[in-house]
């Protein structure tokens, strides 16, 4: 199926645009790319997976929240590692992020 995110501002209660996020795999050691993107004007990406590329597999999602946050930010990058093991089903996963803290969760 497919992945998604959505990146909201918990601060201002608004979507994060233009958060550049990558999509990595864990490859024994190594994490090796994916899929990158930004988020849209409604904080989401999706649809950004490349044909061939989703598999059952552990992922990392890396969120360069500086972008949004700026420089001095406490949490300049986010990353979120997840496991797959149904590729059959939708994963959603959101970034709900503060200047000092930030959560995720398996949405839908």
């Amino acid at each position: 199926m497919s992945l998604s995110t959505h990146v909201l501002d918990n601060a201002t209660g608004t979507p994060a645009r233009g958060v550049p996020v990558r999509l990595e795999r864990r490859d024994g050691d190594s994490w090796s790319p994916v899929a990158a993107g930004e988020t849209d004007a409604d904080g989401r990406l999706r649809d950004w997976v490349p044909e061939g590329e989703w598999r059952a597999a552990v992922y990392r999602l890396v969120f360069d929240t500086a972008v949004h946050l700026g420089p001095d930010a406490f949490f300049p990058e986010v990353a979120v590692v997840f496991q797959v093991a149904d590729t059959g089903r939708h994963h959603h996963v959101p970034l709900l992020l503060s200047p000092y803290a930030y959560t995720t969760y398996r949405g839908s």
